[in-house]
Order: C-alpha cells, then structure tokens, then sequence
C-alpha cells in the first residue's frame, strides 16, 4: 500500500480517544479483565475482527476484548498521550512500522525482546517489519502486517512487444523496458519524486539514507552504493514520460496508467482496483511481479510499509496485552488477515498464505527483502521537508550527481540532528 502512514504528525488525550474511538466490540463481564486495543481504520474488516473477538474470548475465558478503531489524521498526539497517561489507556496499540522509534524515544513503550525470542518467532520476521520495531537492540515493536510495491503492467502491451515473460533482473528490465518506449507507449511511467522507489535501489546496491554513525545520524545519499542506485533510476524514469518534478501523486499514477498507453508503473496491488475502475476495459488484463534485482535469484529490495502491535508500559495487564499480540501474531490469525486483506504476512515462512493471488504473492516475494526508512526517532523531520524529493528532480533535470547528493546528504544530516 502506499505509504498510509504520512502519519508521525501526532493530536488529542488518551481520555478523549477512549470517548471517541469507536468501540466496535463491547462486551459484557462475568468476571473478566478487559483488554483494551486500538486498531487502525481500514487495517482489518469488521468480519476479521468479530471471528478474531469470538475465537479469542473462547481461548481466553479470563479476558474480554474492547476494540477501538482510530483514525489516522492525528493518531499521533493520540498515542502520545496515552503512553503519557496513568491508566483506563489502551493495552495494545497499532502504530505504523516507521513511527515505533519515535514513540520509543519519547518513552512509555514496553520491551517485549523475551516474548518476541521465546514465543513470537522473531527470526522469521519480515526484516522491513521487524528492524523499525527494535531500538538499541531491543523489541518494541511486533510486526502485524506488510505491504510494498511491485510492478504492476499491461499483459496487451507486453504481448504486442512480444515479450512472454517478465524480467528478473534489473538489466533485463531495463532492456525490456525499452523495447516497450515507443510507437505511441510509454515504457513506464516513474514519476521523478518518488523516493520510496529510489530507497529501494539504493538498497539493492548496498547504500542507504542515512547510517547511524559514532557522531550520529548522517545522510548517505552521496555514497558511491547510492549514487548507482539514483543512475539506474534515471536510466529507468526516462523510459516514460513521468514528470521529473512530482511524486506518484501528482498526477495519480493509477489514473495515467488506466488510459492504456502505459506499459508498467511501480505501486501496491491495490492500485490494479483503482485502474480497472477508471478503466474496466483493462479488467483481467493486469499483471504484476516483483521489482527486479541486480540478479536473477533476488528480487530488488522494498520499501516496507505496515503496522507494528506496540504495548504501553503503563498497561494495568501486560500478561492480557502479550496473549492478544501473540494471537494477531500469530500462523492463525495472520494467515486470516493476510488472505482478508491482501496483505503479506509478518512471517516470510506464511508467504505461502497469498500464493493464490498474484500481486500480493509478487509483494510477499519482495517483503522477504524489504526494509523500512532510516530508524532514526528525527526521521519524520527528514520527510516533513524532504531534501530527497529535491535532489532527484535536481539530478533528472541535469544536475551534476554528486554534488546534488551532497547538499541532500548534509540536510539530512541537519534534520537528523535537529538544526
């Protein structure tokens, strides 16, 4: 899914959240502790949730569930202050992957590194899932679920080039690529700003974002490994008429894609809906694989958006707290989500769950590879103004790499540190 979470803008008291957030699944007492959960909107259905209420009230005859669901505009100050409260707070909160720093930084969270080895799984965990939810070695966050890019095409144009089968590696791609840039066709269609893409490229070539060094957090766009992966992302862009100055959104890239003249765009599955409803006549004629890699037995590495099931310290019920993330953790309920939802499981031994279905079996293969944006608790102040976006219009319009990546590079750097 595309980055759901513009979140880390943070809103209201924890009193006012238990007022306002929807209670969707009161129940009664008979003597049983009340866990407390706040979900996000759109993260589960209703059905999920109601089979996982029943099923687990039934397991746990000592515990009833109180579901609020939040929304996301200012979820922020929301958790803030319930991780600031003294109590009637949630037990469980989801929080998106990228935000557990933060909130770990400004305290309040409680380590749950023994359970994650002892009962969880952990090292099975999707690595863009997983790694954002550990700080200084320790585990706050417990992956829920995932989701990342793939490349989404057009089955018609592919055959009319004559290709019969997709690439699997970046070369191929390329080479691919422009065979389909012509007559009238766009290759693909990459907007010049969208940065999740490039992280990823920048990933498959062993650089970053930025590295948590001895003085602190630093930019890396100007290291040799993330140089390459910006070449081959303009190499890529210009094989397409993307605007070398916007993000994916602006315009919508589903919508340019639905006209039918674009070959392949980079986005979540779901965006295949959004085509297809701008454009039935492209109903059953979308396919997907997973970004290529530099080789062939690897796909390229992702961003990985999704939720991680944090507990606040000052929860009156830990041992109630742990039994509801072991469950929503857990084979079971994750393979229900994942198959509910079309999302990748947090495990990349359940990937077999989604095989039936193509886009989010292509996104399960690039999750096992995913990663998550730098672990920084200041990341937040990178994208609210972000040097990366503007570095790659810079370099796509003409501008000299290395000199471009370096002033981007020393502002990451003064955001990371807090100038």
């Amino acid at each position: 899914m595309p980055r759901r979470r513009t979140l880390l803008t943070l809103a209201l008291g924890s009193t006012a959240a238990l007022a306002t957030g929807c209670g969707l699944l009161p129940g009664g007492d008979n003597g049983r502790r009340t866990v407390t959960v706040w979900l996000m909107k759109g993260s589960a259905s209703d059905a999920f949730l109601d089979r996982f209420r029943t099923a687990f009230e039934e397991e746990h005859t000592n515990l009833r569930l109180d579901i609020h669901i939040q929304e996301w505009t200012g979820i922020g100050e929301k958790v803030a202050a319930a991780l600031e409260g003294t109590d009637g707070g949630p037990d469980v909160i989801e929080v998106g992957n990228t935000q557990v720093a933060q909130y770990v930084d400004q305290g309040g969270l409680l380590e749950l590194t023994l359970e994650s080895a002892r009962d969880l799984g952990m090292e099975e965990w999707l690595p863009g899932l997983a790694e954002p939810g550990r700080f200084n070695n320790r585990q706050y966050g417990i992956p829920w679920y995932a989701a990342n890019r793939v490349v989404i095409y057009n089955k018609d144009l592919f055959a009319r080039a004559g290709v019969k089968k997709h690439p699997t590696t970046r070369d191929e791609w390329l080479s691919l690529t422009k065979s389909l840039n012509e007559s009238g066709t766009q290759g693909i269609y990459l907007a010049g700003q969208d940065w999740y893409t490039l992280a990823g490229f920048i990933w498959d070539e062993g650089g970053d974002l930025a590295s948590d060094r001895a003085g602190g957090w630093e930019g890396t766009l100007d290291s040799a490994a993330a140089l390459r992966g910006m070449d081959f992302y303009a190499r890529l862009q210009a094989l397409g008429d993307g605007p070398k100055d916007a993000d994916e959104e602006h315009p919508p890239q589903a919508e340019v894609f639905a006209r039918g003249d674009v070959s392949q765009i980079i986005a979540v599955p779901g965006a295949a809906r959004t085509i297809e409803q701008k454009n039935p006549d492209l109903k059953g004629k979308l396919g997907f694989f997973p970004i290529p890699g530099r080789s062939a037995n690897r796909p390229c590495a992702v961003f990985t958006g999704g939720s991680d099931l944090v507990v606040p310290e000052n929860t009156g019920d830990r041992r109630g707290a742990v039994a509801v993330i072991e469950a929503l953790a857990g084979e079971k309920w994750q393979t229900d989500l994942a198959r509910t939802m079309d999302y990748v499981p947090n495990k990349t031994t359940l990937a077999p769950a989604v095989a039936g279905e193509p886009g989010v079996a292509a996104m399960a293969e690039g999750a096992a590879h995913g990663r998550a944006t730098p672990n920084s608790p200041d990341w937040a102040s990178v994208e609210a103004d972000n040097p990366i976006k503007k570095y790659m219009s810079k370099v796509l319009a003409g501008g000299d790499p290395k000199a471009e990546a370096k002033d981007a590079s020393e502002r990451i750097t003064s955001a990371l540190s807090g100038s």
